[in-house]
């Protein structure tokens, strides 16, 4: 198949392409068997690593063969100046087309207009992407335009693209102010194809630069205070007044730039991020190369937020400062969590990916896999309840969730120190529900109707109202009455703590005897399930059927066709023992309830997955050599046998999914990541679009 290529080019200096490239690669991650990105002019100093080509890599799984660039900007310059134009094209396209061997589609990201270059630069992006065969996607910057503008800026755009006949695939507008999109949308007149052209607004999460940033553009030395450099700058606050005029106007976020030999303000400011009543800044910057009294600098030490000193004066400081530009490449995952989100509401990719004519691809891929989860989840909007608030990840995995317009989040815990929390660790909690179960109003609705649900077990009034004071039981009580749609836990706390709420009031769906559930294994080129691996010890052959049943509705919901191997050490009619019969009585247990579900057993893992194997133990069948969904005898078999494809096969282990219940509730291992929430989150979303539900207001 001939690789299919996609040029975004810039048709003004600072027109965020970067983040369309992001959008680009997330898209076409669903949709193609393999992506590759080409920075033909690196932005990178001689002999550095190209920034974006490195976010690429990380967030996609690129590798340094499929995510590559080219010759650096002065190099570049110097070919041109020297009448060498064609070396550019010669070396462009030879990289192209080694990227190509491994690819089905590359993106390739041309240069930033800039300056008295900037006509140069449009024709030599012009050059490059037909030398390359690629079509291009021309990204319009809307930044200080007026609707009418930007709408000119557009046809202007069409017109040169014309002229360097092009191949148009797609015409973006960025940047544009928010109030103005819709009026840019309505204004921008149709193009030869008829097809929409996509606005996408500034967002001051991706344009604020962060403290790395910052740090980084000074040549700022980190002297105190905290060691992440993960927290967005809001604003600028100078110190050139009186402290207490100054605490008027500081506010979360704000970096605080003050001469170094002002001891009042450097104490005011640490002492205002100890109390939950006062704004916590980003960060600090020391100036005029003057050091603190070293009972100062002991006191700064104790700072949440990093404080940094330069040999600038505060003016020439502060001057710096406002010029620095937030980059996506060069910003953590929030920033690019916030790229995907903006992108997600504004470009309809089905109809984006309708110009390109992708065919379907082969692979499930473990990004694949967690793409089209994100995008499962996204497409029916759920809400899920995080009772663990005062855990860094669950407010760092809420952050990117809340970015990436996920779903709808509600996190427990007293809202004073969940703030002070977030503030200390520069996390951004705006879009997110706040709920404190001491202090809700919903606490008495909670107890009596615990206290009616278990008036079976002589639980009072009184008691009932302390167990909602228990994160896990008020979460499970917004689960059960509707107030939400699911719930995850289990970060900071045990199994039993986030599953027994669930067991006492939620129950099991009708039909469902037993609550269990399933790793979903994402290997390189396909997905299995796996279950029991994390809740029940030793099942019954009843037990096992309907971990069965309960398995293969599991994996069908997050599109793996199921094919039920019901595992043993024995395959076939070849082995007897009490613990083959079992597995045989459970399997026929299941072709008694699920008469259309593919299950086979006992059979050995080799067979389930082996074409050949399955061949000679068992010809014929229509699960051996091609299972999907594994249902393993026991807790020890099924938990070790995960952890070692884990670690021998590479695979990527997304769970423990509980299943059996009426309302999703999920458990986290306190080992958990930030991104293990994360694909938690989307699961129990996902679960939740299946289950009927009393909405609350």
């Amino acid at each position: 198949m001939t690789t299919r290529g996609i040029y975004v080019s810039a048709m003004a200096p600072g027109s965020g392409k970067s983040l369309i490239s992001l959008g680009l690669a997330s898209m076409l991650q669903g949709h193609a068997d393999r992506i590759g990105f080409l920075r033909p002019i690196s932005e990178a100093e001689e002999g550095a690593e190209d920034p974006m080509v490195l976010l690429m890599r990380r967030e996609f799984g690129l590798t340094e063969k499929t995510a590559r660039s080219g010759m650096t900007r002065a190099e570049a310059r110097a070919l041109l100046v020297s009448g060498e134009r064609e070396e550019i094209d010669a070396r462009c396209v030879a990289l192209y087309s080694e990227i190509a061997q491994s690819c089905d589609v590359i993106i390739v990201e041309g240069t930033d207009l800039s300056g008295q270059d900037a006509a140069v630069e449009f024709d030599l992006n012009a050059r490059l992407a037909n030398n390359l065969g690629a079509m291009v996607l021309a990204v319009v910057s809307a930044k200080d335009m007026s609707a009418a503008e930007a709408a000119d800026a557009v046809d202007v755009a069409r017109r040169e693209l014309d002229a360097a006949r092009v191949s148009l695939l797609a015409m973006m507008v960025n940047r544009a102010a928010e109030d103005a999109v819709e009026a840019i949308r309505e204004q921008v007149r149709p193009g030869k194809s008829g097809r929409p052209v996509y606005v996408i607004p500034e967002l001051s999460e991706i344009s604020q630069p962060t403290i790395a940033e910052v740090a980084d553009a000074l040549e700022a030395r980190h002297i105190a205070g905290g060691a992440s450099l993960e927290r967005d700058v809001s604003s600028i606050r100078v110190a050139a007044m009186n402290v207490d005029h100054f605490l008027e106007l500081l506010t979360d976020g704000a970096l605080v730039i003050v001469p170094g030999d002002r001891a009042d303000v450097l104490v005011a400011t640490v002492a205002s991020s100890f109390s939950p009543e006062f704004p916590v800044p980003s960060g600090m910057i020391l100036t005029g190369g003057l050091a603190p009294d070293p009972n100062i600098l002991a006191l700064l030490a104790h700072a949440s937020f990093p404080v940094f000193a330069v040999d600038d004066d505060t003016y020439t400081a502060a001057k710096h400062v406002s010029e620095v530009r937030g980059e996506i490449a060069t910003g953590l995952r929030r920033k690019a969590a916030a790229a995907l989100g903006v992108w997600a509401r504004q470009v309809d990719s089905t109809e984006l990916l309708e110009r390109l004519e992708l065919p379907r691809p082969v692979r499930m891929t473990p990004l694949r896999f967690l793409h089209e989860l994100i995008e499962k989840a996204r497409a029916d909007r759920k809400h899920i309840v995080l009772p663990e608030g005062l855990d860094e990840r669950i407010l760092r995995a809420a952050e990117i969730l809340r970015r990436r317009d996920v779903c709808d989040l509600t996190i427990l815990g007293s809202e004073s120190q969940i703030r002070e929390r977030a503030a200390g660790f520069g996390i951004d909690l705006s879009g997110l529900t706040l709920v404190d179960p001491a202090t809700s109003g919903l606490r008495e609705e909670f107890a009596a109707e615990y206290a009616r649900l278990r008036a079976h077990k002589n639980v009072s009034l009184d008691d009932a109202r302390d167990r909602m004071l228990d994160g896990s039981y008020f979460g499970t009580m917004m689960v059960q009455l509707g107030y939400v749609d699911g719930m995850v836990s289990g970060a900071a706390h045990t199994t039993a703590n986030t599953i027994r709420p669930a067991l006492e009031f939620v129950k099991t769906k009708e039909g469902v005897k037993i609550v269990s559930s399933v790793f979903l294994m994402l290997l390189r080129d396909r997905v299995l399930v796996y279950g029991d691996c994390a809740v029940n010890p030793d099942p019954t052959e009843e037990q096992l059927a309907d971990i069965a049943v309960a398995s293969a509705e599991t994996a069908a919901q997050f599109g793996v066709e199921p094919r039920v191997a019901m595992l043993s050490y024995s395959t076939g009619e070849s082995g007897y023992g009490g613990a083959v019969d079992e597995v045989r009585k459970a399997t026929e247990l299941v072709r008694s309830l699920r008469p259309d579900l593919p299950v086979e057993g006992p059979i050995q893992y080799d067979a389930a997955v082996d074409a050949s194997i399955a061949q000679s133990k068992l010809p014929g069948s229509s699960v051996a050599g091609q299972a999907t969904v594994f249902i393993f005898p026991d807790l020890n078999t099924g938990n070790n046998t995960y952890k070692a494809v884990q670690q021998s096969a590479g695979a990527v282990a997304v769970g423990p999914v509980l299943q059996g219940l009426r309302k999703p509730v999920n458990d986290l291992s306190r080992g958990c990541t930030v991104e293990d929430i994360v694909n938690t989150v989307a699961i129990t979303a996902v679960q939740a679009q299946g289950t009927p539900q009393q909405e609350k207001s």
